[in-house]
């Protein structure tokens, strides 16, 4: 007898035969991302994604832990609860695409959420299937020209800054009647809010380098997974830093400047590619991103760390394109060189590096974590950056924004983005903070467009520079 009173329980009969191993429920080990096969010849067979996404959509309905994150799993919950047999064996696979259609690649419910994402052996990563669905659907049918247009940041913002129009841009963008003429002819809703046009971009504002006499003072890894920095970084502008927030740009070498990192713009980048990764043109996401390899690793090579001002593009380059190019040894290179703006800060700052001689105290921030910021997986370093400054008090809010690349903007999903935002835009109300931002440009903006009252978003690097009074 046990100290229970029961007899001991009957031992398992033993079998030569090897016994196959249960699959886990849930998993502990850290996500292992897996290469895009997007070059493989099944890759975009439609037959093979439709019986890839029957799997992976039956594990999704047992488990529905990732209900809360987005519009594509609470479609896919809802085409399986009213079918006929309420499995998804009822769901018919012409309505699997409904899904993929709310799905905007943010990879939270992979990398925060997700129990049987590599190595566990059910390898499910639904942004991934996700977007082989987009890819395998662009390739048999080219989504709207329109769609295509909007996604074409390059000629988009090319077009505007060579023809010198960004007022009449940003004029019509603000005049209700030509939204609302423009709405069907451009696919954008007429209540979006769409990015402004800067007269001048920020690659006619910051000098190609912007250093002093003194080296470069790099930092050595103190142990573990602390990254070690040269104390000389290279800016990737971005299609959007250059031209809708070329002021965040000049306050991000402000900052880099007031703490010693010597600074230089990356020269001949061009877009990173996510929105045409979110559209599923991948041929056209991996031509951008051949074209821009080069111009980054010749800064690497010039002993570079890399930055950009939208967390998007970071994600780009440190994530999704070494995946997407595994073969690359360039790639590999370039995203291991790949900072976040606080990130960088806050390593300099566990250097003793990091300068915190503040002037200004910010008051109470309301601060939106941007999701390509938080898959990251580098912690709040924002926060822990503005808690730096005294008179500061920040309110994190770990929700996403809505806005999400095009989907925020588009005609089709604008409803379902403001339903997304309207929690951050209440838990910025309830905060009552003096300022509000988010990593995310386009993220903390159309929050602020949710929470109305005239509220305007404010990127945090151009806090710190407020903070140092520089």
């Amino acid at each position: 007898m046990n100290a229970q009173g029961l007899p001991p329980p009957a031992e398992s009969p033993r079998s030569e035969e090897p016994r196959a191993e249960s699959p886990r429920e849930g998993n502990l080990q850290a996500p292992d991302r897996q290469p895009i096969g997007w070059r493989q010849a099944d890759y975009y067979d439609p037959a093979a994604v439709d019986a890839e996404l029957a799997r992976v959509f039956d594990i999704c309905h047992g488990c529905r832990r990732c209900v809360n994150l987005c519009q594509a799993f609470p479609t896919l919950f809802d085409l399986v609860d009213e079918s006929p047999t309420m499995e998804v064996d009822g769901v018919a696979p012409e309505d699997y695409g409904k899904v993929a259609d709310q799905c905007y690649l943010c990879d939270l419910c992979a990398e925060t959420k997700c129990p049987y994402l590599p190595p566990h052996p059910w390898a499910v990563d639904f942004p991934h299937l996700m977007l082989r669905t987009k890819a395998a659907r662009f390739k048999a049918r080219h989504p709207p020209w329109r769609h295509r247009l909007i996604t074409s940041t390059d000629a988009v913002f090319g077009t505007l800054a060579r023809r010198g129009v960004s007022a009449v841009a940003n004029a019509a963008a603000a005049t209700p009647a030509l939204r609302r003429a423009g709405e069907a002819l451009s696919g954008l809703h007429r209540d979006a809010p769409l990015p402004p046009f800067a007269a001048r971009p920020a690659a006619k504002r910051v000098p190609a380098t912007v250093a002093d006499d003194s080296p470069a003072q790099a930092t050595a890894p103190a142990g573990g997974a602390v990254r070690p920095t040269t104390g000389k970084v290279g800016i990737y502008l971005t299609c959007y830093g250059n031209h809708s927030c070329p002021e965040v740009v000049e306050d991000l070498v402000a900052v880099l400047r007031h703490n010693g990192v010597h600074v230089q713009l990356v020269e001949g980048a061009r877009c990173c590619g996510m929105p045409k990764l979110e559209l599923g043109d991948l041929d056209r996401v991996a031509a951008a991103a051949e074209a821009n390899l080069p111009a980054f690793a010749a800064a690497v090579d010039d002993g570079c760390d890399l930055m950009a001002v939208v967390p998007s593009c970071v994600l780009m380059y440190r994530q999704e394109v070494p995946l997407l190019l595994p073969e690359s040894d360039v790639a590999r290179r370039v995203g291991a060189a790949f900072f976040d703006p606080f990130e960088y800060l806050m390593l300099r700052h566990k250097a003793g590096l990091l300068r915190t001689d503040f002037n200004h105290g910010l008051g109470k921030v309301a601060y939106q974590a941007a999701c390509h910021q938080r898959v990251q997986n580098i912690g709040m370093k924002t926060r822990d950056f503005l808690a730096l400054v005294d008179g500061t008090e920040v309110v994190a809010i770990d929700r996403c924004s809505g806005h999400d690349g095009t989907y925020g903007t588009r005609l089709g999903t604008y409803d379902n983005a403001m339903r997304i935002a309207r929690p951050v835009a209440g838990r910025v109300r309830q905060a009552k903070a003096d300022r509000f931002g988010s990593d995310c440009p386009m993220a903390g903006r159309f929050v602020a467009h949710a929470v109305g009252e005239g509220l305007a978003a404010e990127h945090p690097i151009s806090m710190a520079r407020t903070a140092y009074g520089i």
